[in-house]
């Protein structure tokens, strides 16, 4: 007595799709326009979340905003980079002047506030 198995089946809204094994796995895909790329921030945010608040995963991923949350993270920490040098060259004295009379101290400069940036973003909206 072997019963047939079909192929789709629908139960709840889900729609699941007969697989390895006769065993049913959920047709989960992104909704479309809703794939976009994401930056070094949003795969560092992915794999905290991964990580450290799988309940928070597990939700944006089920409601399909997984990708499109990851890359409005992305965007919003590249913008808060920016702005966050822009402010700390003022501070630091950190002009063209500087770049086209001593260019060594100038890269330095840079190097040293966009380490900073960068922490105070990862720390404010990456890992909290």
């Amino acid at each position: 007595m072997s019963k047939e198995l079909a192929e789709v089946i629908v139960e709840n809204g889900i729609v699941y799709r007969l697989g390895e094994h006769d065993l049913y796995y959920p047709d989960l895909r992104l909704s479309e326009g809703t794939h976009y790329n994401i930056g070094k921030y949003g795969i560092m945010r992915w794999e905290y979340l991964k990580t450290n608040q799988r309940r928070e995963y597990l939700r944006l991923l089920l409601d399909g905003k997984l990708n499109e949350y990851l890359h409005e993270i992305d965007e919003e920490c590249h913008a808060r980079v920016e702005l966050l040098i822009e402010r700390m060259k003022v501070g630091a004295g950190i002009t063209e002047e500087l770049k086209a009379v001593e260019q060594m101290k100038w890269i330095g400069l840079m190097n040293n506030v966009r380490s900073a940036a960068e922490e105070i973003v990862l720390r404010e909206l990456v890992y909290a």
